[in-house]
């Protein structure tokens, strides 16, 4: 059982309080839905899980203890928004996977494993050998995710990784993120301005807004019958919002999706 709690967590930079006593859950084999405007404080709760923003209140657990922040075994692992920024230049695909990998492993079970994260995300072995800069933006990000599963974590924080590509790369982003918890069973925290991605993958959703989750319940529920004035604020402002019925939430394909963010 993998379970990641946030209690009462309060991030403060200075006098300003960016997390408000936030307390959300993302379930074992669960994606949890992250949506709010830029500044909401959506990216914060996910680097603070990982030790990257101080938490000055609450707490931050996993299966009921503290998320251990050191090592490389972390099994907490965090993907970033832009996929060539997150990784080194100068460090071949294989090479930055193999960073992530236990170190007790022998050259061949590297090179063995390195194969297999590369075809969980989809990709060919032979781009085990390529730069970044010889990668496309999907690509890169397939490598980011091959990375943060080489630590073979328990919980995955996906902070906005289909927001700097292509809308049919992003389609094809975020039918990866549903087969690896299909065949991985990871929890995953999924962060996104966009509700229309967020419909597509995840299984609950969270609403933040100035620090605070002003709405929280199932896909469904939230998008299809929002109770709270500012998510109907979101799903308002997206393209074609109006041709919208409660019960489009999720089954439409994610390039038709995708489109009407343009």
């Amino acid at each position: 059982m993998s379970v990641l709690g946030f209690h009462d967590v309060r991030v403060r930079y200075g006098s300003h309080t960016v997390l408000k006593d936030v307390s959300l859950e993302v379930g074992d084999g669960e994606i949890v839905g992250l949506v709010g405007e830029s500044g909401s404080g959506k990216s914060t709760m996910a680097r603070a899980a990982v030790g990257l923003a101080p938490v000055t209140g609450g707490r931050i657990l996993l299966d009921g203890r503290p998320v251990p922040g050191r090592g490389r075994a972390r099994p907490v692992q965090m993907v970033f928004q832009d996929p060539y920024s997150s990784l080194d230049p100068r460090m071949t695909a294989g090479e930055s996977i193999a960073e992530a990998l236990p170190e007790r492993l022998g050259k061949q079970a590297r090179q063995e494993e390195i194969t297999r994260l590369l075809a969980l995300v989809h990709l060919d072995a032979a781009r085990a050998g390529d730069l970044p800069g010889r990668l496309s933006g999907g690509q890169r990000q397939r490598v980011a995710l091959a990375r943060a599963l080489a630590a073979r974590p328990e919980v995955i924080l996906a902070d906005e990784i289909t927001s700097a590509l292509d809308v049919s790369v992003q389609g094809a982003v975020l039918n990866l993120v549903r087969d690896m918890r299909r065949d991985l069973g990871l929890s995953m925290l999924f962060i996104s301005h966009n509700l229309a991605v967020v419909r597509y993958v995840a299984d609950r959703v969270a609403v933040m807004h100035d620090g605070e989750i002003v709405e929280h319940g199932p896909t469904a529920q939230v998008l299809g019958a929002p109770r709270h004035e500012y998510t109907r604020h979101l799903l308002a402002a997206l393209p074609g919002a109006g041709r919208r019925t409660s019960s489009d939430t999720g089954t439409t394909p994610p390039t038709s999706i995708l489109k009407e963010q343009t």
